[in-house]
């Protein structure tokens, strides 16, 4: 591709999808704002245990929604409508059982998730409510973040930015009038990021109501080898989503036992801001996935190799503003979510900011070689890399560091985590994807990316 257009098209979509995905963080950003507001140190804490079901849901919705949608982008200028449309319906097909699953969760088994999420009797119903209510709505989020990948895919960027900005400035206003107007608690928190994506959804049907859509829904007989496909393109991002709920669990149960819920309040403060910068670098990934997915549709070596160092100096760019950001406002950022001036809160979530957002670079690169392996449809790579930040390492530095350092150890757990799977990773890169986008290389010394 022209490189000029390829420019333009990497500024538009890396910008629009950061703009949508920062949007779509404030979600929880919010109930932590609002929750700390109206129900303290409690409220902050039951969130908290909550929060990884929004990580099991995030993960399948992109497993399906990144992966369709990848398969979709490949196959969108060569081939007929028909089989974009397979394509879709398959997506949405494989999406139903994990809907199912949910909504099974949520209306009989609530209470014991609560229980084994570590709510104790001070924060068990606060808990509750959050959590019931966030799994009886799955089938919005799964659909939104299956939508949002398509509507993306089909050279629609600025329509679903829109919408996940709409929605999220929804749920700000909602979180406002439920919590403090309505008084309604934590199950008003829980009603207003609910409503979120719903309201998303229905700003993105202005696509399908137009008729500029190039998928939809038809009744076509499953197609399971094509599910598993899709699936299989998508599950690295499955796999980081999911991985981040089970680590935020493991802290969880870490803090509770040398913290009690004040170290869970304080995670829950860290754990969010993370989510916040983390968006960005899932919004460059969301950006460049289409333009990658397309550029090796049409094997093109140059605008690949264009698109992941341009991906790549972004993104360390903005963790480098973002880590000095962070560090010297960590007292101010701690202070915001700190309604109750709960000192030892606050100093935990102070030196939580400062250590464990050491990860930001590492975690970054890592983002951007998961979606490029992705896009080049070499997924066991892309999963390896994920599995490696996201259980393998990360768990068992977390449980040894804490009881070497106590708090400061979990806070330094991702961090080695996430530097270890960097190396990896790069290691990847070099030794089996390098050679097929530079076959040959003038120099075995040369940069990292041309």
């Amino acid at each position: 591709m022209y490189l000029p257009d390829l420019k333009h098209d990497f500024r538009k979509y890396v910008f629009l999808n950061m703009i949508g995905s920062f949007g779509i963080s404030l979600y929880i950003l919010a109930d932590t704002f609002f929750i700390s507001k109206g129900l303290g140190t409690d409220g902050l804490a039951a969130l908290n245990l909550a929060l990884p079901v929004f990580n099991f849901l995030n993960g399948f919705g992109l497993m399906f929604g990144i992966g369709g949608a990848t398969k979709f982008s490949i196959f969108y200028c060569h081939t007929d409508r028909i089989d974009t449309d397979r394509i879709f319906t398959n997506t949405i097909l494989g999406m139903g059982g994990i809907v199912l699953i949910f909504e099974i969760l949520g209306i009989f088994f609530a209470r014991p998730l609560t229980i084994l999420l570590g709510a104790d009797e001070h924060i068990f119903q606060l808990t509750y409510d959050y959590l019931r209510m966030v799994l009886l709505f799955s089938p919005a989020f799964l659909l939104n973040q299956v939508m949002l990948c398509f509507i993306r895919n089909d050279s629609a960027p600025k329509l679903a930015t829109a919408a996940m900005l709409i929605g999220s400035a929804a749920n700000v206003i909602l979180d406002y009038d439920f919590i403090f107007v309505r008084q309604m608690g934590m199950k008003g928190a829980a009603l207003a990021t609910c409503t979120a994506p719903l309201i998303s959804m229905a700003v993105m049907s202005l696509h399908i109501i137009s008729g500029w859509n190039a998928f939809q829904f038809r009744f076509f007989r499953p197609s399971l080898p094509m599910i598993q496909e899709i699936a299989s393109l998508g599950f690295s991002s499955f796999v980081n989503e999911l991985a981040a709920g089970i680590v935020m669990m493991i802290f969880n149960f870490l803090l509770l036992h040398l913290e009690g819920n004040t170290g869970v309040a304080a995670y829950g403060i860290v754990a969010n801001i993370a989510i916040v910068v983390t968006s960005l670098y899932t919004g460059i990934s969301y950006g460049v996935q289409p333009l990658m997915s397309r550029e090796h549709g049409a094997h093109d070596k140059k605008a690949l190799q264009y698109l992941l160092s341009a991906a790549m100096k972004l993104t360390v760019c903005i963790s480098v503003i973002i880590y000095f950001s962070v560090f010297y406002t960590s007292i101010q950022i701690a202070g915001i979510f700190n309604s109750s001036h709960d000192q030892n809160l606050q100093l935990m979530a102070e030196n939580g900011l400062r250590l464990y957002f050491i990860a930001i670079p590492f975690m970054g690169v890592n983002v951007i070689h998961t979606v490029f392996f992705t896009s080049l449809e070499k997924p066991k790579p892309a999963q390896i890399l994920s599995m490696l930040r996201g259980v393998i390492l990360v768990i068992p530095f977390a449980v040894i560091f804490s009881r070497l350092w106590n708090v400061t150890g979990i806070w330094l757990a991702v961090p080695a985590a996430e530097l270890a799977a960097c190396i990896v990773g790069i290691l990847i890169y070099f030794l089996q994807i390098r050679q097929e986008i530079v076959p040959k290389p003038k120099d075995p010394f040369e940069a990292y990316y041309d």
